[in-house]
């Protein structure tokens, strides 16, 4: 999954990133809400954390331009906790609100929660015949058994098994698969299916043909 992480603040943006990249998600920065709004509307995300008090444009300022063409879930973070503040950003098209300083854990979850609630899902556990993706604890099960993935390969399986019985194109999973500093091969999709197939069972991904993979 691909984040976007607008904060004005250097070090709680790098410290930021860095745990969002150990959770193995795919993260891009932005140092200022400008610079967050042009990435938020040219880039393809599945969450955007977005601080309130930034140079150039404020917080309320980048929802209330990306609303409504951009269906991106936003979870604000800020230093800002009353009440009004609040009513405000939610009511300008955030979908969560998270108060500095915040707990990592609390913000993971949070996180995943925008994430399965954008993908139409309310559980965190995705159950496919005999697989079951478990997304809060990113654990994979076949029959009941753990199946070992590398960072990447559950990421695509993840996403795959969110967007079930869509078929999604090798563009869209590159997007939201790698992020701004990712340098990537053209076979490097081809070689994580391919992997998923051998640990999951041939038939688990479905390629069609010039269009992209499906799990049905």
């Amino acid at each position: 999954m691909r984040l976007l992480v607008i904060e004005d603040d250097p070090a709680l943006l790098s410290s930021l990133a860095a745990t969002l990249r150990e959770e193995d998600y795919a993260v891009d920065t932005a140092p200022d809400g400008l610079d967050g709004l042009t990435k938020a509307q040219e880039g393809v995300y599945d969450a955007i954390l977005l601080d309130l008090m930034l140079p150039k444009l404020d917080g309320w300022q980048v929802i209330e331009r990306l609303r409504p063409s951009c269906r991106t879930p936003v979870l604000m973070l800020t230093a800002r906790d009353t009440v009004p503040d609040r009513v405000k950003g939610l009511d300008r098209g955030a979908d969560d609100y998270l108060t500095k300083p915040f707990d990592t854990d609390e913000l993971l979850a949070r996180i995943r929660a925008l994430i399965r609630r954008s993908a139409g899902r309310s559980s965190p556990v995705i159950e496919i015949g005999e697989l079951a993706v478990d997304t809060a604890a990113r654990r994979v099960t076949l029959g009941g058994g753990e199946i070992a993935l590398t960072a990447r390969e559950y990421a695509l399986l993840e996403y795959l098994c969110l967007h079930r019985g869509e078929v999604v194109s090798r563009t869209i999973l590159y997007d939201h698969l790698f992020d701004e500093d990712d340098s990537t091969l053209s076979n490097l999709l081809d070689v994580h299916v391919s992997n998923l197939r051998r640990k999951l069972g041939r038939d688990i991904i479905t390629t069609r043909r010039g269009h992209g993979y499906c799990i049905e």
